[in-house]
C-alpha cells in the first residue's frame, strides 16, 4: 500500500503506530474562492486505479442547491485540488469532475456515494496516506455482528489535529443487521454521535489478533472497510420538544465500490 512522505516535518508520520489514521482525508468544498462546506473521504485502490471516495451530497445536493466548483484535499502543504477550473496557486490538480462516477445506483435507487478517479502521479509528495483495497471489504466468515464496535474516521465539523493533520476517531456500534439492507436501501445503521463534516468518512472494524490469516492478508492496515458514513437518520414525526434525536446514522455498504 502506498504511503507518500515529505513536507516540512515528516517525522510524526514515521512515528504513527495506527496507520488507520492515514486513511481519512479532510475535504473542503468551494464555489470559486468561497468556502462552502467541510467533509471527509478516503482513497480506495482497485488494481492500478486510485479513487477518492466520499458522500455524493458533498459534491452535489440538489435539495439544498449545493454545487461546488472545486474540492480541496487538505493534508500537508501543498493542498491537493480536484477542480474543473484552474487550481489555486498553492494547489495541485489531481482529478476533474468529468472523471467522477458520482451517480452510483442500485435497484433500490440512488446511492449517496461519490467516486472520483485520481491521477496518482499528480498527488503532492507531502501527502501521507494509506489506501483501502478490495481485500479490506467484508467477506463471508468475517465476524460482523449486531452491536459490535465500529470506528468512524473523519473530521467532524472540520475538527482535526492541525499540527499533524490527523483525523479523529468516533466509536460507533452496529445498529442493524449487517448484510440486511435497511428498509431495502443500500445502507446499514450505526449508533454513534456524529456531526456535519463526517460525511464520506470510512466506517471500519479492527481485525482481531486471533484472526491470524485475515490480519496477514491485510498487512499493516488490519481493518475491515464496512461502509461510507452518509448522514444522521431522523424521524419527521419526532416531537422536537419531547423526543431526543435517534442518534442513528446511515452508512452505505462499501461493496458499492466494486460496482
Amino acid at each position: 500500500m502506498p504511503i507518500l512522505e515529505g513536507g516540512p516535518d515528516p517525522a510524526p508520520v514515521e512515528r504513527i503506530s495506527e496507520p488507520i489514521l492515514l486513511t481519512a482525508l479532510r475535504l473542503s468544498t468551494f464555489h470559486g474562492q468561497t468556502h462552502l462546506t467541510n467533509a471527509s473521504g478516503f482513497f480506495f485502490q482497485r488494481d492500478d486505479n486510485l479513487f477518492l471516495v466520499t458522500s455524493r451530497h458533498v459534491l452535489r445536493d440538489a435539495v439544498s442547491g449545493h454545487n461546488p466548483s472545486r474540492i480541496l484535499i487538505s493534508s500537508s502543504i501543498p493542498t491537493a485540488a480536484i477542480s474543473p477550473l484552474p487550481p489555486a496557486s498553492r494547489s495541485r490538480s489531481i482529478g476533474t469532475a468529468s472523471r467522477c462516477g458520482a451517480t452510483a445506483s442500485t435497484a433500490a435507487g440512488g446511492v449517496d456515494v461519490a467516486v472520483i478517479a485520481i491521477d496518482q502521479d499528480a498527488l503532492p509528495h507531502t501527502l501521507a496516506y494509506r489506501v483501502f483495497t478490495p481485500r479490506h471489504l467484508v467477506r463471508t466468515g468475517d465476524p460482523v455482528v449486531i452491536g459490535c464496535t465500529l470506528m468512524v474516521v473523519g473530521f467532524p465539523l472540520g475538527f482535526h489535529d492541525t499540527l499533524h493533520h490527523m483525523p479523529v476517531v468516533r466509536r460507533a456500534a452496529l445498529a442493524s443487521s449487517f448484510g440486511l439492507r435497511f428498509q431495502g436501501q443500500g445502507y446499514f445503521l450505526t449508533d454513534a454521535r456524529t456531526h456535519r463534516g463526517t460525511s464520506g468518512a470510512p466506517v471500519v472494524m479492527p481485525v482481531e489478533r486471533q484472526q491470524v490469516r485475515r490480519r496477514s492478508e491485510l498487512g499493516d492496515l488490519p481493518w475491515l472497510l464496512l461502509g461510507i458514513h452518509s448522514s444522521r437518520l431522523d424521524l419527521g414525526s419526532r416531537d422536537l420538544e419531547q423526543d431526543e434525536a435517534l442518534g442513528l446514522n446511515c452508512t452505505w455498504y462499501a461493496d458499492i465500490l466494486m460496482g
